[in-house]
């Protein structure tokens, strides 16, 4: 798990020309001007941006995927994110291959994400996205699908 500004996304140019990519994507588009809806970029990589309102932490569940790296970047509101690294939990479901997800339960760390901040999430981690710090805030998310490959 990565967390940080998207002003600092030149950090994270190393680790493969498709995450390079995303943060191209992201650095580049005017979120203000795009509905919810699914965008193709290129190279099997699409964004996903969503609104919707922070949510209780039992209403929020635990995550994970295979195929794709999650870069989840905040584009209004604040929320925490629930983060832990894949080991052992228990999955609550099976992994359905055609969403590329598997939910767990488990215990988690949160960490504040806020406007203008990214996490990246690798297959070798679980998140619980969506949780309200105090009160129900309104969010606008965009979720960049990276296909999962080997980062060397």
């Amino acid at each position: 798990m990565i967390l940080d500004k998207l002003e600092n996304a030149f950090l994270y140019q190393h680790l493969n020309e498709k995450i390079n990519k995303a943060f191209e994507y992201l650095n580049s588009t005017d979120f203000s001007l795009l509905p919810e809806a699914v965008y193709d970029i290129s190279d099997g990589i699409f964004a996903i941006v969503s609104e919707y309102n922070s949510k209780n932490e039992a209403d929020c569940k635990l995550e994970a995927h295979r195929k794709y790296i999650d870069i989840q970047y905040l584009v209004a509101g604040e929320e925490l994110i629930g983060y832990a690294s894949l080991n052992k939990q228990k999955n609550i479901t099976e992994y359905n291959d055609d969403k590329d997800v598997i939910f767990f339960e488990g215990e988690v760390s949160y960490s504040k994400i806020s406007q203008g901040m990214f996490a990246i999430y690798f297959p070798t981690d679980i998140h619980q996205p969506c949780v309200k710090i105090e009160k129900s805030l309104p969010i606008k998310k965009v979720v960049v699908k990276v296909p999962s490959t080997k980062l060397a």
